[in-house]
């Protein structure tokens, strides 16, 4: 059970450091703004007042979560 989590972990942690690495390229090679829209999305609430400002990224959170889901999901399938 242990060893399911482990490979799990390691296989994320490795995903992860693939993914800032591609980021890291894409804004040293000429694409800063590659994930601009992230953040921007119809469902992502901000609201500014004279004082106070509040964000609530609702549309990207839903979007990651079903990203991560999907990816999740065919890496349970293929390690099994």
């Amino acid at each position: 059970m242990f060893s399911d989590a482990g490979k799990m972990l390691v296989l994320s942690g490795l995903v992860a450091v693939l993914a800032g690495l591609l980021l890291l390229a894409a804004q040293k090679y000429g694409f800063p703004d590659l994930l601009n829209w992230f953040g921007k999305l119809p469902l992502d609430f901000s609201f500014r007042g004279e004082r106070f400002s509040f964000y609530f990224p609702l549309g990207s959170s839903l979007l990651l979560s079903a990203v991560l889901s999907i990816l999740f999901y065919f890496f349970n399938k293929f390690i099994r």
